[in-house]
């Protein structure tokens, strides 16, 4: 087998790679029937030097390969009839802007495995940079606090030159003794948010210590989902029933503002879940919350004050809670909200290195081998005949445009 990386062709550019120098190194040396091909590229993270160092040839293109992976979408002048490509396609959810893409991939025979869904049998996801979305998001929503009251400055992550260099910055965090922070969503974006707070001076405590006590040190809470959404009814919270029929619930996120000054949302949220944070609940006179640093980012939905996203190189912007408008977020009454929406990219060499770990731990062995799981199988939306595959045909008329 033949596996290609590409070049990042999206703009802005993306620095990121799904396999790193020395990941392909191992590949090459623990399956001998492969051969891994690098396609040149002026802007990846990890130079063309640093992969021909390690004896992996340099390509202008990667017509001779069977497998071509990349990170975000391929252009679709780079899409080569008759291929197996891996990226993050953004088309299972029926997303407009990326139908031709879908169509385009079909049209050529090309096989698509979408990062996004390959999961085991259990139906878990088994790859993403959620992790590092959660670290970088993190490490931004302090930053921001910092800006914000003017207590310390951390220097941007995306100049950091890798995660030692920003965990070294968060030394120079300095938070009162009554601040509280409220984190909302596990998975890896939240697991990777609190690889930054287990570095901070702050106290973790239970979601109803945190309503209820005092405190003289800095502290925070992790909700469940329970926490924040109640049964309309008043009758107890049952989880699966709310994955289930969010409908029958209702925001519990309220009594939440009074006592919060940052809040940053690392949950996955469904359009049929309840809102969580309404302009008029940021609007009430006892909101204490300061900082939203959302990097969930679902724009102008669950959370009012995401009016839309952010860029890596101008991160925070400003809600003004008694129009809905967005103001500078240095004014007195706005609340700062960061909401970058590609986070990992600020760390592309670490945000690399491990997704390209998982993807050999979680999906080489089973694109290289025996796919007895099928993991390959379920991951992959269409074939190489040009079909969509039976566990993605609802997207058929999604691609010929009549949805």
């Amino acid at each position: 087998m033949k596996i290609g990386i590409i070049k990042e062709g999206k703009v802005p550019p993306d620095f990121r790679v799904a396999l790193t120098p020395k990941q392909c190194k191992y590949i090459v040396d623990s399956y001998p029937e492969v051969e891994v091909f690098i396609q040149r590229s002026p802007i990846r993270t990890f130079k063309d030097d640093e992969y021909e160092a390690l004896g992996l040839p340099l390509v202008d293109d990667l017509v001779n390969c069977d497998v071509i992976i990349g990170v975000k979408e391929v252009n679709l002048e780079d899409l080569i009839p008759g291929k197996t490509f891996m990226f993050f396609s953004h088309t299972f959810k029926k997303q407009s802007y990326n139908r031709v893409l879908l169509a385009e991939i079909l049209k050529k025979n090309i096989r698509l495995i979408d990062y996004e869904v390959i999961k085991n049998e259990r139906n878990i996801r088994l790859i993403g940079f959620g992790r590092y979305a959660g670290i970088v998001g993190c490490y931004n929503g302090f930053r921001t606090y910092g800006l914000k009251h003017n207590l310390y400055t951390l220097k941007p992550a995306n100049e950091c030159s890798d995660r030692k260099e920003v965990e070294s910055e968060l030394q120079k965090i300095k938070l009162p003794n009554n601040f509280k922070m409220v984190l909302t969503g596990f998975g890896r974006v939240g697991h990777g948010a609190r690889e930054i707070m287990s570095l901070l001076p702050i106290k973790e405590v239970k979601p109803q210590e945190y309503l209820s006590g005092d405190f003289n040190v800095p502290v925070f809470t992790h909700l469940e989902v329970e926490h924040y959404f109640e049964k309309k009814d008043g009758t107890e919270f049952i989880r699966n029933e709310f994955y289930k029929d969010p409908e029958l619930y209702d925001r519990g996120f309220q009594k939440y503002v009074p006592q919060t000054d940052m809040y940053i949302p690392c949950h996955y949220w469904s359009s049929r879940s309840p809102k969580i944070l309404t302009q008029n609940d940021l609007a009430k006179d006892n909101n204490r919350i300061s900082v939203v640093a959302d990097i969930s980012c679902d724009i102008a939905d669950p959370i009012a004050s995401t009016l839309r996203p952010s860029k890596v190189a101008n991160p925070i912007y400003g809600y003004d809670p008694s129009s809905g408008e967005e103001i500078d977020y240095m004014e007195k009454n706005a609340i700062a909200v960061m909401a970058v929406d590609n986070l990992p990219c600020e760390l592309p060499k670490d945000a690399s290195e491990d997704f390209g770990n998982e993807l050999i731990k979680h999906v080489l062995p089973a694109l290289i081998g025996s796919d007895d799981k099928r993991i390959i199988e379920r991951a992959s939306q269409t074939d190489l005949n040009g079909n969509l595959m039976p566990d993605f045909a609802y997207l058929e008329d999604y691609v010929k445009g009549l949805e």
